[in-house]
C-alpha cells in the first residue's frame, strides 16, 4: 500500500489539531503520535539560539486560505516554505527540500523514524546546522527527512522551542516576545 497519502493526512491533521490548542496541550496530545527512534545522520554541533537583543523581535504569520500558517524558513541560507506545525516534535523535511538544501542520504539509511496514527513513518534523522525564520536563528536543529510521502516540509518544535513564545490570536501566529 502506498503510504504517502495516509502519512500526509496524519501530519496535516496533527497540525490542524495543534493550532486549536494552547502550545503545551498540543505537545502533550501529539507526543504519543510521533516518537523519535534511532540515531541517524548528524550534520552540526551543539544546539543554541541567537537573535538580536536576546530574541527581542517578533515574526507575525497570517493564517492562509487553507487555515494553516506557513513560514519562510532558511536552512543554511537555502529558502523553504514550511507549514508551521506546533504538534510536530521536530522539523520534517520533504526529500525534495532536503536535496535543495544540499542534504543527501543513501537509501540504506532510511529507517523507521516515527510512529503516526496510520503507521510507521520512514526517513532519515539529521541535524540541520543553521535554521532561520525572520531574525530568529538556531543551530544544530534536530530534523527528519521523509524521502517519500510528505507533501510539504514541517517547521516543528525542534526549532519553535528555541524561540520561547509561540501564540495564536485570531488569524495571526506570533513567534517571539510578548
Amino acid at each position: 500500500m502506498d503510504m504517502r497519502l495516509p502519512i500526509a493526512c496524519v501530519l496535516i491533521a496533527g497540525g490542524a489539531i495543534a493550532l486549536t490548542m494552547p502550545l503545551g496541550e498540543a505537545e502533550m496530545a501529539m507526543s504519543g503520535e510521533m516518537e523519535a527512534k534511532g540515531d541517524g545522520v548528524t550534520l552540526g554541533a551543539v544546539q543554541s539560539a541567537t537573535g538580536p537583543s536576546g530574541w527581542g523581535g517578533e515574526v507575525t504569520l497570517s493564517r492562509e486560505y487553507d487555515g494553516h500558517f506557513y513560514a519562510d524558513v532558511y536552512v543554511d541560507g537555502v529558502p523553504s516554505r514550511m507549514l508551521v506545525d506546533t504538534g510536530a516534535s521536530v522539523i520534517a523535511l520533504t526529500g525534495d527540500d532536503a536535496h535543495a538544501m544540499g542534504i543527501y542520504w543513501d537509501d540504506a539509511e532510511v529507517m523507521p523514524v516515527a510512529q503516526g496514527a496510520s503507521g510507521t513513518v520512514y526517513g532519515v534523522r539529521a541535524h540541520l546546522p543553521r535554521v532561520r525564520v525572520g531574525e530568529f536563528e538556531a543551530t544544530n536543529v534536530e530534523a527528519i527527512i521523509v524521502p517519500q510521502g510528505l507533501g510539504i516540509s514541517l517547521l516543528g518544535q525542534s526549532f519553535l522551542s528555541t524561540i520561547g513564545d509561540v501564540r495564536i490570536a485570531d488569524d495571526r501566529m506570533v513567534l517571539g516576545s510578548r
